[in-house]
């Protein structure tokens, strides 16, 4: 028993330990050595310029819809690279891009020999700067973990694509997982700079807090929600490094399960059109307040709501002081359940002389009265959110700049110069957002165009911009009770029928007020914003049926799949009424499995109508037949 005990522990220490120098054959060999089974049929992709094989089944997760996150990641990490090895004095080379970018204009001869001249200034300047190019070790570079590698694709990715890179851990806690990475790592000829590891990725950011040994660069995107791993990424991330957060537990962050969102993210979630938008602000508040336990505090660079996730780029620093003001920086949201108008309260203020001492104390509130103002029905109480600005413009321009100018480095750069140009237009100091079809539908009239109601805005001399999460999204720094004024005045020229509207309704009583502000619709020119008028691809259409997230990955690969997809099939539309057909209803009966066979108790023989055959594996036989949900038609 003794020596079991002190094998596993071997094993388990073997396990954590990085895996270096594999060979290209190491996917029958656990990192241990150990033997695993080889995978028969695998497939190839080719992603960026990395190319890898992982397994038909369903034994490593790979989702392809992905791309436009992993391009994204490596786009802002490169640039990361480009502000921390510029200030060591250290250039990056980006394959694709140019180092100048020049101008053919006519010149006399003695401007054309200035310019001459300064490009040989120029050109002996810059073999005095130290390189750091793509696919080499930069001893000064950044130390990268990705911290749920999988297929190890965006490790490979980092390595072949992003200049300035120390070393990048590609760690994952499934063996099947590890195996694939050395494989994948041997295929592409990184062995040089990736690292495979297989550890619980909490224990491994957990054993690297010294500063000596933290990250640069924290990349995670989990299966589902990352919050089990912001506790240890905050402590194992360097001073003003950089952490890469996705969570796809959309459910959880845009309301649906309120309690869930507070358990995991200490923050109530509201049902909003909005709702985008505050799960990024959600995640932003966790995290900081993770940060905050140990004196450190965050610094959005940028937050994406794309597809089925949010993204959120944060740079953590150290500092006590400045930990002080975390708390003026989230905000409590009062939201009216009745017309949807929302309002933000502070969880405390500063007080003092800029660049003088600041003082905090508690805020005073709350900002509204206990009905609302303008519908007269309750609010409902969600938060605390970040209030702070999402995104660093000047960050966020970088990136832009670098993607406009080269193009041809990844496949989604016009998906990515769509999304950076909407966000460089968004009001950054304005939470939150109301949509046009929000806020006609709660008067019941037709909905004005973009361009009126922005118009409208801009002439009553207000901010108005667009929401990189909602394409019909209306950010601005009105009142509600502006807003409601000026869709008064839309109700006037399209009135709705009164009559069929209940005095007790939120649309009777916002329009029974009339409008102090008469709304001027003359379109303006500044009304269009730019990305609009140049038609970037700033919102996303599904290029292919069942375009989303991807089924978890299981140890017992497609075969898993496989039971589950048969279960569904026989759960499918149980409870909708059978075929009229005599014949066709038999043959629908015998698809059910009887329970009474599966009890040893069914009399019938072959006479039972429904299915003796032995339920295939993973399909349960509880499936209940039609009669009994026909009974209960009420159920949904």
């Amino acid at each position: 028993m003794r020596g079991s005990l002190t094998l596993r522990s071997a094993r388990s220490v073997c396990r954590t330990r990085f895996i270096k120098g594999q060979s290209p054959g190491s996917n029958a060999t656990g990192p241990c050595g150990e033997e695993r089974p080889r995978e028969v049929q695998e497939t190839t992709v080719t992603e960026g310029a990395a190319k890898i094989v992982f397994p038909s089944a369903n034994e490593v997760f790979y989702n392809p819809v992905q791309e436009f996150n992993r391009d994204l990641t490596c786009a802002v990490i490169t640039e990361f690279a480009r502000i921390q090895l510029g200030a060591k004095g250290i250039q990056i080379k980006v394959p694709g891009e140019k180092d100048t970018q020049k101008v053919i204009v006519d010149l006399s001869d003695q401007e054309e020999k200035k310019v001459e001249l300064k490009e040989s200034e120029n050109l002996a300047s810059r073999d005095q700067h130290r390189t750091a190019a793509v696919g080499e070790i930069c001893e000064e570079g950044l130390h990268v973990l990705e911290g749920l590698a999988a297929s190890g694709l965006r490790s490979i990715r980092f390595a072949l694509e992003v200049p300035g890179l120390r070393s990048v851990v590609a760690n994952d806690a499934s063996a099947p997982a590890v195996d694939l990475i050395c494989q994948n790592v041997q295929l592409n000829g990184v062995a040089h700079l990736v690292q495979p590891s297989q550890a619980d990725a909490r224990m491994l950011m957990y054993q690297h807090q010294k500063v000596s040994e933290r990250f640069d660069v924290i990349d995670l995107d989990p299966y589902g929600s990352p919050a089990r791993f912001l506790d240890a990424a905050v402590q194992a991330v360097s001073e003003g490094g950089l952490l890469c957060v996705t969570c796809t537990d959309m459910a959880v962050l845009t309301g649906k399960s309120k309690e869930t969102c507070y358990s995991k993210y200490g923050a109530m979630a509201l049902k909003s059109r909005a709702c985008h938008e505050m799960a990024l602000r959600i995640v932003l508040h966790s995290l900081d307040l993770h940060a905050n336990c140990y004196q450190r505090f965050v610094v959005p660079l940028l937050s994406i709501s794309a597809d089925f996730y949010v993204r959120v780029f944060v740079r953590v620093f150290a500092s006590p002081a400045k930990v002080k003001a975390s708390a003026s920086k989230q905000a409590l949201v009062f939201q009216c359940v009745g017309c949807g108008a929302f309002h933000l309260q502070r969880l405390a203020k500063a007080s003092g002389v800029p660049g003088d001492r600041v003082k905090f104390s508690a805020a005073c509130g709350p900002p509204v009265t206990p009905e609302c103002e303008h519908c007269g029905q309750q609010h409902q109480l969600g938060g605390p959110i970040w209030a702070e600005p999402i995104h660093d413009l000047d960050f966020v321009g970088r990136v832009l700049e670098a993607v406009s100018t080269n193009p041809g480095r990844f496949n989604t750069s016009e998906r990515i110069r769509g999304v950076l140009s909407v966000i460089t237009e968004e009001l950054p100091d304005v939470p939150l957002y109301y949509t046009l079809d929000q806020l006609s539908s709660t008067i019941h009239c037709s909905t004005p165009s973009l361009l009126k109601f922005r118009s409208a805005l801009l002439h009553a001399d207000f901010r108005v911009s667009l929401s990189h999460t909602c394409k019909n999204a209306v950010k601005t720094d009105a009142p509600a009770s502006t807003l409601w004024d000026i869709m008064r005045c839309w109700e006037k020229e399209h009135p709705v029928k009164r009559e069929r509207l209940s005095e007790t309704s939120p649309a009777f009583r916002i329009l029974s007020v009339e409008p102090r502000l008469q709304a001027n619709f003359t379109i303006r020119e500044d009304a269009n914003p730019s990305s609009r008028q140049r038609r970037l691809k700033r919102f996303q259409v599904n290029p292919e049926a069942n375009w989303g997230p991807r089924r978890r990955a299981r140890p017992g690969g497609k075969a898993a799949d496989e039971a589950m997809e048969e279960r569904h099939m026989v759960l499918r539309n149980k409870r909708k009424e059978p075929p009229e057909n005599a014949a066709q209803r038999a043959a629908w009966l015998k698809t059910v499995p009887c329970k009474r066979f599966k009890e040893g108790n069914c009399q019938r023989g072959d006479q039972c109508c429904y299915s003796h055959s032995p339920p295939a594996r993973g399909v349960s036989a509880d499936a209940p037949p039609w009669p009994r949900a026909a009974a209960e038609p009420g159920i949904d």
